[in-house]
């Protein structure tokens, strides 16, 4: 009706950091820690721990757990990487990172170099449902080393629905890529923390038949986001303005 459901603050003072993705450097790597810390624009570099590190940016291969105590061998100073935040700045302690991107989308998230299988979350636990959402994730042709985890908001969806976002999800990380060959660490490559994206995202559903949005900047975001995600749906978005 009329009355207000729901009310989300973005502090423009205090921006988000978390889930961010940047291209960093390798600054100094600390066996003792078992650790790295990296430049990746903020304030106080940013602190990867080893297990965080995907092989890929090894200098040499690694064979076996034993190897793997030394991380100087394993990392060179001056290395550039792609990294998410997983916690913001606390105190005195730099953000935590890692290299094991995350990218949620409506119904998934996409892990695109991860060491782990994906599959369906937990709190979907309808045997049946949980049944029919494994048979639409193995029929999405995953490239080897991207896995899918298919959101609570996706346990009702069909397999259309669910191919189409992890598409969207796929061009957004091969987008991401692009910007990162592009860009001279430190620089940010990918903002989570956008409110707008965050909204439509997560909010949205078929029987809204509006979304207004106030501001000409932040309707241009809205309207893109929404064509990308479900294009049919842009329409929906229009320029709020007060009436003089």
């Amino acid at each position: 009706g009329q009355k207000l459901y729901d009310l989300d603050i973005e502090n423009r003072t205090r921006i988000q950091k978390k889930a961010n993705i940047y291209k960093g450097k390798v600054t100094r790597v600390e066996p003792s820690l078992e650790a790295a810390f990296v430049n990746f624009g903020a304030e106080r570099h940013g602190f990867l721990p080893l297990k965080e590190i995907s092989r890929q940016y090894y200098a040499r291969d690694v064979k076996t757990s034993g190897d793997r105590s030394n991380i100087k061998e394993l990392l060179r100073e001056g290395t550039e990487v792609i990294v998410q935040v997983e916690k913001e700045e606390r105190g005195n302690k730099g953000a935590a990172l890692t290299t094991y991107v995350s990218l949620p989308g409506r119904y998934c998230v996409l892990m695109p170099n991860t060491l782990h299988g994906g599959g369906v979350s937990r709190k979907i636990a309808n045997v049946k449902d949980r049944k029919k959402l494994k048979n639409i994730l193995s029929s999405l042709n995953m490239p080897k080393g991207h896995a899918c985890i298919i959101r609570t908001a996706g346990s009702d969806r069909t397999k259309p629905e669910i191919s189409r976002d992890y598409d969207y999800l796929k061009r957004m990380w091969e987008a991401i890529r692009e910007h990162t060959l592009k860009s001279i660490a430190p620089s940010q490559i990918y903002e989570e923390g956008n409110l707008i994206k965050r909204s439509i995202r997560d909010l949205y559903t078929k029987d809204i038949s509006e979304i207004l949005v106030e501001g000409e900047k932040g309707y241009n975001t809205a309207k893109n986001f929404m064509a990308m995600l479900m294009p049919n749906h842009a329409k929906k978005i229009h320029h709020y303005e007060d009436a003089i």
